[in-house]
Formats: C-alpha cells, sequence, structure tokens
C-alpha cells in the first residue's frame, strides 16, 4: 500500500523551478532514504508532504487524504523531525514534549502516558525535568525527535536528524529509527551522511534539480548505474609489463595504480580472476591481498550526479 503518493507535483518561486513534475510513490512501512545535492528540491518536498507549502500543480496524498483538502488529518499523521532544532531552551524536556503533543489534541492520563513513552524511547526519562539548555547537542537532537513521537505518528520524516552530533547520539538515532519502523512506522529519512541511508533503509530516491533521477533498493540502483565490478589487488612490487597486459585485457575496462595497490574496473571479478591472477604470476608479481569492492551509494551518487551529495 502507498502511504505517500506525490503525482506530478511541481513548485515554482518565480522563475525558479524547485520541484519539476514529481512523482513518487513510498510504501507503508519502509524506510524511505531522500537523498539529493543541496538544492535539489528535497526540503521543498518535504514541506509540500507535510502541507507547508502547497504545490504549484499535481497532487499529493498522505494515509489516504489529499494535502488539498484534508489538511488537519494529514497532519495529524505526520511527525516532523525538522533540521533546525524544534524544542524550548525555557521548558524542560517534559514541558517540550507536552506541548507539542497538546497541539494535536491530547490530554488527561493519555497525554502523561505518551509523552512518558516518548522520553523512555529517546533515553532522556531520568533527564525530562531538565532544560535542554543544558543538554548536549546529541540529547537535543533526541529531544526533538521525542517531540515529534508523542502523538504516534503512522509516518515519521527525519530531516538531518543526527547533524553536528557525536556518534553514540548518531547510533542512538539510527536503532530508534529501525526501532520505529519496527514497530510499524512509516519513515522518510534524509541525510548528508551516506552510509547512514545506505545502512537504514530499505529503498532510496535521489532528487537533482527538482525531479527524481533514481529509485530503488542499493542493489536495484547500483545495477541501473553500472555493470562493471571492482578488484582492489595489494602487491609487494608493480611491474609495468604487467600492467600492460592488465590494460591490454579485453575484460577490463581501468587499471588505476595506487601506491602498491592496483584496482581494475572489470565485468566480472569472478570469471576474469583466473586471467588476472595467472598474468600477475607470469610477470612474478607478489600479490598480498585481493578485494572485491562493493559499490556504495557514494560512488553511485557521483556516478548520476557528477556532484558530492554537500555541493
Amino acid at each position: 500500500m502507498n502511504f505517500v503518493s506525490i503525482k506530478d507535483i511541481s513548485k515554482r518561486y518565480e522563475e525558479t523551478l524547485s520541484v519539476d513534475h514529481l512523482t513518487l510513490n513510498i510504501e507503508e512501512g519502509e524506510i524511505f532514504g531522500l537523498l539529493g545535492p543541496n538544492g535539489a528540491g528535497k526540503s521543498t518536498t518535504i514541506r509540500m508532504i507535510c502541507g507547508l507549502l502547497k504545490p504549484s500543480g499535481g497532487k499529493i496524498t498522505v494515509n489516504g487524504f489529499d494535502t488539498n483538502k484534508n489538511l488537519l488529518e494529514v497532519k495529524r499523521s505526520i511527525g516532523l523531525v525538522p533540521q533546525e532544532l524544534a524544542i524550548y531552551p525555557s521548558l524542560t524536556a517534559r514541558e517540550n514534549v507536552t506541548y507539542f503533543a497538546r497541539l494535536y489534541g491530547m490530554s488527561g492520563a493519555k497525554l502523561k502516558l505518551r509523552v512518558s513513552e516518548a522520553l523512555e524511547f529517546v533515553g532522556l526519562i531520568d533527564r525530562q525535568h531538565i532544560k535542554p539548555e543544558q543538554y548536549s547537542g546529541g540529547m537535543k537532537r533526541r529531544l526533538n525527535i521525542a517531540c515529534a513521537l508523542a502523538h504516534q505518528p503512522k509516518l515519521i520524516i527525519m530531516d538531518e536528524p543526527t547533524v553536528g552530533i557525536d556518534p553514540q547520539s548518531r547510533n542512538h538515532i539510527l536503532d530508534s529509527v529501525k526501532e520505529l519502523n519496527r514497530l510499524g512506522s512509516t519513515i522518510i529519512y534524509t541525510s548528508h551522511y551516506m552510509e547512514e541511508v545506505e545502512a537504514i533503509s530499505t529503498r532510496v530516491g535521489i532528487l537533482d534539480q527538482g525531479q527524481l533521477i533514481a529509485l530503488g533498493t542499493k542493489e536495484e540502483l547500483v545495477r541501473q548505474v553500472s555493470s562493471e565490478e571492482k578488484l582492489q589487488i595489494q602487491v609487494v612490487q608493480i611491474s609495468e609489463l604487467a600492467i600492460k597486459e592488465l590494460e591490454a585485457h579485453p575484460r577490463i575496462s581501468k587499471v588505476i595504480l595506487a601506491e602498491n595497490v592496483i584496482e581494475l574496473h572489470l565485468g566480472s571479478a569472478q570469471t576474469y580472476l583466473q586471467d588476472i591472477l595467472y598474468i600477475l604470476s607470469k610477470h612474478q608479481v607478489s600479490i598480498q591481498s585481493v578485494v572485491r569492492v562493493e559499490p556504495d551509494l557514494e560512488s553511485l551518487f557521483l556516478s548520476l550526479t557528477g556532484r558530492t551529495l554537500r555541493d
């Protein structure tokens, strides 16, 4: 079932087209990683899903509700964890979570229970009566998440939730994302840390210049971009004759040297490994290790956009 359905949406700011006829479906129960360089249209898309911006054209439904017709129901379905901290430094952690939960109409015993559960979930129940101005950066980020969880949203949108925090807090947040998903939440996750998206996402969508340029699992995306594999062979010494013979091999498209490491780009490492080992042995090249390099989202992103994620 599609929990978020985006059909042919656009958003124009005067002469600038920020989102360009975007169509995208996010399934119920998945962790969807949304990537793109700065200015790609990610934040604009998120704001339109949340109903904070109205599309210039197209249609968005969340949990079956149209953002143009049933905006209140859409907002009740969503918990937003913004990139900028949305907490009040003059209120305690508990008062912060209580304030945001009340905005969703919660009250009484249910309110108290859900606030406690949200603080417990992010590991702040023991410090619930402390004001966030006394928190570390990681604790503030976790409180930011608790404020978005108390009303038990079916869709959680996390926009750069781990920016500028320590590794321990980052790991806690990533574990929390996976646990929320296990408990039934659909999650949209954006980050500049490619390894985070790679570690937790069931599918990934890549935006560039307001358009969706790639969509699928990591494995599907890698297959879309390239059928080549990489081998890194660490040797004791380099033989120029061996390198020339490797470069002449019809199935090896590229040979890269870096100190005592030979990197080979080829069609199938398993099929042609024996050829490679024979060439190196023939030229008396001593091999220390052979590693097949798994494609990652970083190299995929560069291949698709020609830019790093932070451009």
